[in-house]
C-alpha cells in the first residue's frame, strides 16, 4: 500500500536556521583570517603621482650619525609606525633613513630621500627579503639577509657580461661577477662606493645599513660630480646610474612615491 506523501507544512525554520547560523560561522572565520593578515593590507589605496623627483616621506628627526655603533639604532622609535604601514621591516626602514641623514651631511647638495632609497632597495630584493631563489630571506637582528643574497652569474645570458673582478671574495664565484646584498651591487661598484654604516669598521653589501649608505654614495656621486636630486634630471640620472632601464626607473619612482604617502609599495 502506498501510504500519501505527507505535505510538509512547517516554516522550515530549523534548516533556515542552521543555514543562518553556518553563514554567521563563515563570515566571522573570514573575518577572523583577514584580520590575522593584516585586511588593510589588501584594501585599495591611493594612486601614487607620477611625478619626478617623488615626494619626500617624513622626514626622520637628527640623530648623531658619528655615534659609536649602529647609529641607525638610533631611529628605532621613529621607524616602527613607519614600518607597519608600508609593510617594511623597520631596520629596513632605519637603514634607509640612516643612510640619507648620513649623505645630507656628506653631500648636502644631493638632497636624498630615504624613500628613494627605499624604492631602490624595494625593487632590488625587496628590502633584503627576496633572494631570487624560492626560498627567501630574512635580515637577521644585525641586519645580514638569511641566506646571504647573491644574484645569478654575470655571463652575458640574458644580463651583461662581467668577468670576476675578485675572486670569488665576495660572491663566491671566480669566473664571474654578481651582485650581491640588499641593494644588489657587484663587486668593482662596491669598491668604489661601498661605506661602513653599521659601525663596526668594515663596509659589507650584506648588510643593509652600509648598502644603503653605498647606494646613497652611488646614486650621488656616480658619474664624477655631485648629483642634484632635488631635480628631474638629477633624480632621473641617478636611477639610470644604477639600473639603465626606463621601467626600472619608473618602478623605483612609484615604490617611492608609496612610500611618501606612508603606504605600501606593491600589493
Amino acid at each position: 500500500m502506498i501510504l500519501p506523501r505527507r505535505v510538509a507544512r512547517g516554516c522550515g525554520c530549523v534548516g533556515v536556521l542552521a543555514a543562518a547560523t553556518a553563514v554567521v560561522a563563515v563570515v566571522a572565520l573570514v573575518a577572523w583570517v583577514l584580520s590575522a593578515f593584516n585586511v588593510e593590507s589588501i584594501q585599495p589605496k591611493p594612486p601614487a603621482p607620477h611625478t619626478v623627483p617623488p615626494a619626500a616621506a617624513e622626514a626622520p628627526p637628527a640623530i648623531d650619525v658619528h655615534a659609536p655603533g649602529r647609529t641607525a639604532d638610533q631611529l628605532f622609535d621613529w621607524s616602527q609606525d613607519i614600518g607597519n604601514a608600508t609593510n617594511m621591516s623597520g631596520q629596513a626602514v632605519r637603514a634607509y633613513a640612516n643612510a640619507a641623514l648620513i649623505a645630507q651631511e656628506a653631500w648636502p647638495e644631493c638632497h636624498i630621500t630615504w624613500n628613494t632609497l627605499a624604492g631602490v632597495g624595494w625593487v632590488e630584493t625587496r628590502h633584503g627579503t627576496y633572494s631570487g631563489r624560492f626560498d627567501t630571506s630574512r635580515l637577521d637582528q644585525n641586519g645580514y639577509p638569511q641566506p646571504p643574497i647573491v644574484g645569478p652569474a654575470l655571463d652575458g645570458e640574458g644580463f651583461a657580461k662581467v668577468h670576476d673582478t675578485d675572486n670569488g671574495e665576495m660572491d663566491n664565484d671566480k669566473e664571474f661577477d654578481r651582485a650581491v646584498g640588499p641593494m644588489q651591487f657587484i663587486p668593482e661598484s662596491w669598491r668604489r662606493y661601498g661605506r661602513d654604516a653599521d659601525g663596526d669598521g668594515h663596509a659589507n653589501p650584506q648588510q643593509i645599513d652600509d648598502a644603503a649608505l653605498g647606494a646613497a654614495n652611488l646614486l650621488c656621486n656616480s658619474g664624477g660630480r655631485t648629483r642634484d636630486m632635488a631635480t628631474e634630471e638629477g633624480w632621473t640620472s641617478a636611477i639610470f646610474a644604477y639600473n639603465q632601464s626606463s621601467d626600472y626607473v619608473a618602478r623605483v619612482r612609484d615604490a617611492a612615491a608609496n612610500y611618501a604617502m606612508n603606504q605600501p609599495a606593491h600589493r
